[in-house]
C-alpha cells in the first residue's frame, strides 16, 4: 500500500490525463513508444499524478499503463476504472508495480445519465459508489472517486454519495463538469456547497476536472480551486474528447502570473510547457493552433508596428509572461544557405536538439537542400526537418523520387520510386488527384488492406516557400497508426508520410507475428 497524495492548502494537485482522457479525442491515438516518451516528460516537468490510461479497455491500454507504472520514478501512476470488479481489478494489476499508485473509479450521477445511460435507480447507484471504493482500496491507499457529470447532479444525491466514498475510504473526490455545461460562479459555488455540507469532507482532497464544450474549462478549473478544490485534471494542450479538456499549461500559467488573485502553487517546471506541448502535438497528430495561449506559435510574436514599438521599449507593455517561462527563446536566429555547420549545430543546441555525428550530418544536408529553396529557414523549418529526419530513420521502405503529372486537363499521374528493403522499385498510377495518384502508385508497390483515415496538410511558416507538414493515418485491422514528413514539395511531404505510416503497419505487424511465434 502506499500513501495517497496529499496537498498544503496553497497548493495545486496537478493531475494530468493526457495519456486517458486526452488520447480518447479521435484520431488521437498514441503509439507505446509515444506514451511512455509523454510519461517520461510528465515526470521530469513535475506532474503530481500521470493517468496513464484505462487498463480493461484494451490489452494496449493496460501494457501502456504497467510499462509507464514501472518507469515513472516521482509522480503517481494512475489507472481508470468503472465501478465494477473487472475494471478496478484490471487497474490494480497495471498500476501495481509503481512505486506511488492510485486508481480513480467512477460512476455517473446525474439524472440524466442515471436513467439514460446507466439505466440504474440512484440507491444502486449509491452502493455502487462503496462497492467500487471499498474495492479499489483492496489494491491501493491512493483511491480517487469521480461523480460523472458532477455539475449536473442534485446536491442533496451528491452530499450522499460524496460522503459515503470519503467513508469508504476515497481520499481524492473529483467533481467532472464532464460536458462542459457549468459557468465558474456556479462551479466554485458547487465546490463551496459540498466543503460545506458533507461532514467528512475535510478527509479528502477534492479535484475539478472541467470540459472546454462552452470554451470555459480554464476559468472553471480556476473557480474550483477559488471554491475550495486542491486537484485540478488537466491535459497539454487541452487535449480530450469533444472539444477537449482544460489545458495544463493555460492553468499552470495563470495560477503562476497571476498570484495577486490566486494565491496558490504547483509543481511544474514552466520552461518545459513548450517542450511538452510540440511532443504531444508530434504524437497524437494534433497540430496546436498558432493563436493558442502559453504554447501556440504566435503566443510571443508581435506583428503590429504599435506592438512592436512597446515591445522595444519595455517587453511588459505586450507581454504579461517571459518567454523563457514556458521554454520559448525570445529571439530567432534567422538561417540561410549561407549558415555553416556551426552555425546550425547551435542553433540546434538552441532549440533544445541534440544529434549523434551521423544525424547531425543527415540532418545538416537536407538543411542546406531546403536553404536552396526558401529564402528564410525558420526555427520551425528545423525543427519539422529533424523530427521528419526521426521520424523515418532505420524504416524498410523510402522514398527515393517522385514524379507527378497533374492539372485541369488530366489525367493526373504519378511514377514513385521507392526502396524497400535496399531493392529500388518503380511504378506509375494515375487517380481522382495527384495524391490519390502517388497514394495508389504506392500501393501497387506495397499491396496492403490499410485504411486512409486522414489526410491533414499544415505550413510549418509562413510563405508559398513555406514546408508542408503532412500527417496521415491508416487504419488496419481496427489498429490506427500515423505518418507524418515535412517537405516544400506538399506531394514529396504527402508521399513520405503514407510510407512512414506503412512503415509502422509493418512494425505492428512484426511485433504480432514474434508473439505469435513466442507463444507457439
Amino acid at each position: 500500500m502506499n500513501a495517497p497524495v496529499s496537498a498544503p492548502k496553497d497548493r495545486i494537485v496537478i493531475f494530468d490525463t493526457t495519456l486517458r482522457d486526452g488520447e480518447q479525442s479521435p484520431g488521437a491515438s498514441m503509439t507505446l513508444s509515444e506514451k511512455l516518451q509523454v510519461a517520461e516528460v510528465l515526470d521530469e516537468m513535475g506532474v503530481d499524478v500521470i493517468e496513464a490510461g484505462f487498463p480493461i479497455a484494451s490489452n494496449g491500454d493496460f501494457e501502456a499503463v504497467s510499462e509507464i507504472a514501472k518507469r515513472v520514478k516521482n509522480a503517481t501512476v494512475c489507472g481508470l476504472a468503472r465501478a465494477s470488479n473487472n475494471d478496478i481489478d484490471r487497474a490494480g494489476e497495471a498500476v501495481k508495480h509503481a512505486e506511488k499508485r492510485r486508481i480513480h473509479t467512477f460512476i455517473s450521477t446525474s439524472p440524466l445519465h442515471m436513467k439514460y445511460k446507466l439505466q440504474m435507480e440512484p440507491e444502486t447507484v449509491y452502493e455502487k459508489v462503496i462497492a467500487s471504493v471499498t474495492r479499489a482500496r483492496q489494491w491501493t491507499d491512493d483511491v480517487e472517486w469521480s461523480a460523472e457529470d458532477g455539475s449536473r447532479t442534485e446536491h442533496d444525491f451528491l452530499c450522499r454519495c460524496v460522503e459515503a466514498a470519503i467513508k469508504a475510504g476515497a481520499t481524492t473526490i473529483n467533481i467532472p463538469d464532464t460536458v462542459g455545461y457549468a459557468v465558474p460562479e456556479e462551479y466554485a459555488a458547487l465546490f463551496q456547497m459540498l466543503l460545506n455540507r458533507v461532514p467528512n469532507a475535510d478527509k479528502a482532497i477534492f479535484s475539478t476536472h472541467c470540459h472546454d464544450d462552452l470554451g470555459l474549462a480554464v476559468a472553471n478549473s480556476l473557480a474550483g480551486i477559488s471554491g475550495g478544490a486542491r486537484q485540478i485534471e488537466c491535459t497539454i494542450n487541452g487535449l480530450g474528447e469533444r472539444a477537449g479538456n482544460a489545458a495544463l499549461e493555460e492553468v499552470v500559467m495563470a495560477i503562476r502570473t497571476r498570484a495577486d488573485v490566486l494565491p496558490f502553487a504547483t509543481g511544474i517546471k514552466t520552461p518545459m510547457l513548450t517542450r511538452a506541448s510540440k511532443l504531444v502535438s508530434n504524437a497524437s497528430a494534433f497540430p496546436v493552433q498558432y493563436n493558442k495561449a502559453i504554447v501556440g506559435q504566435n503566443a510571443f510574436a508581435h506583428e503590429s508596428g504599435i506592438h512592436q514599438d512597446g515591445m522595444l521599449k519595455n517587453a511588459q507593455t505586450y507581454e504579461i509572461m517571459r518567454p523563457d517561462d514556458v521554454g520559448v527563446k525570445s529571439t530567432s536566429l534567422v538561417m540561410g544557405k549561407h549558415s555553416g555547420r556551426h552555425a546550425f549545430k547551435e542553433k540546434l543546441k538552441d532549440l533544445g536538439i541534440e544529434l549523434g555525428d551521423n544525424a547531425l550530418e543527415d540532418a545538416f544536408r537536407r538543411f542546406k537542400d531546403l536553404a536552396d529553396k526558401k529564402k528564410h529557414v525558420f526555427d520551425e523549418d528545423i525543427e519539422a526537418l529533424v523530427s521528419d529526419e526521426m521520424e523515418n530513420a532505420g524504416e524498410r521502405v523510402k522514398v527515393m523520387a517522385l514524379t507527378v503529372i497533374a492539372g485541369t486537363a488530366g489525367p493526373q499521374m504519378a511514377t514513385i520510386t521507392l526502396d524497400v528493403d535496399g531493392t529500388h522499385v518503380t511504378m506509375m498510377s494515375n487517380g481522382d488527384g495527384p495524391v490519390d495518384a502517388t497514394f495508389n502508385a504506392i500501393k501497387k508497390i506495397i499491396p496492403h488492406e490499410a485504411t486512409l483515415r486522414l489526410y491533414q496538410v499544415s505550413a510549418v511558416t509562413e510563405g508559398t516557400d513555406a514546408q508542408a507538414e503532412v500527417f496521415v493515418r491508416l487504419e488496419e485491422g481496427g489498429k490506427q497508426v500515423t505518418g507524418k514528413a515535412a517537405d516544400t514539395d506538399t506531394l514529396v511531404s504527402s508521399a513520405k508520410a503514407y510510407i512512414s505510416a506503412l512503415n509502422k503497419l509493418y512494425a505492428k505487424r512484426d511485433r504480432a507475428n514474434a508473439r505469435e511465434v513466442a507463444a507457439v
